[in-house]
This record gives C-alpha cells, sequence and structure tokens, in this order.
C-alpha cells in the first residue's frame, strides 16, 4: 500500500475569484467543472499534483495552520506582482524574516521566500 500526493485544497466564499488570482500569481490555467462552479483547481502537470480551490459558507477566521511557499528568482519583483494582483501584505507575526508574507483575496496565507544563491540552486 502507498500514498501519493494529489493535491492541496483551499477554501473559500468565491472559489472562483481566489483561483483566479493564484492563476495569475503562479502563471498557470483555471481549470473547473462547468457543472459545479464550486470547485475550481490549477493542474501541475501529469503527475496529477493541484492546487483546489473549494466554495464554503464560512469565512476565514484564523491565520491558516497549513499555507504554501513560493521560492521566486526574484523576491522584490514577485511580491510587487502578488500585490498588483490583489495580495496584501500580513503580520502573522513574523518579525524581520527573509521572507514575506502576504495573503490572498480572501486573507489566506502564504510566503514570498528569498531568493536561492547560485550555490543554493
Amino acid at each position: 500500500m502507498s500514498l501519493t500526493f494529489q493535491s492541496t485544497a483551499v477554501d473559500c466564499n468565491d472559489a472562483k475569484r481566489v483561483g483566479e488570482f493564484w492563476a495569475a500569481l503562479l502563471d498557470r490555467p483555471l481549470e473547473s467543472e462547468p457543472e459545479d462552479p464550486s470547485v475550481y483547481w490549477i493542474d501541475f502537470g501529469p503527475e496529477g499534483r493541484d492546487l483546489m480551490f473549494l466554495t464554503v459558507p464560512e469565512a476565514k477566521q484564523v491565520k491558516n495552520r497549513l499555507h504554501i511557499d513560493l521560492r521566486p528568482d526574484d523576491q522584490e519583483a514577485e511580491v510587487r506582482r502578488a500585490l498588483s494582483l490583489g495580495a496584501r501584505h500580513v503580520d502573522i507575526g513574523q518579525g524581520e524574516q527573509t521572507w514575506v508574507v502576504l495573503a490572498d483575496r480572501e486573507g489566506n496565507e502564504f510566503c514570498i521566500l528569498r531568493s536561492l544563491r547560485p550555490d543554493e540552486a
């Protein structure tokens, strides 16, 4: 018996709106089932891993216990781009760090990490 990682699910009040933000940020298409407008996803290739956006009735209330970390080529440029797409800076008590904590259109936190040095890549 074995397990394979399939997807990360993000609960949203408006799955399409949040999914559109992430699709733009990750430069990938947003997909959906035409008969179910409450589920959207971004497919990351043939291995089947995806990022799902599910419509739920309740609003986000506290800091996420699980979040997405993104590794950029240029941290400053990607933070600016995320902000232009509707992200916002959030303070979850992180203090001064090498990563930047942002939130998507519904307040789901994510981090844009520092760029890797050539010797780390």
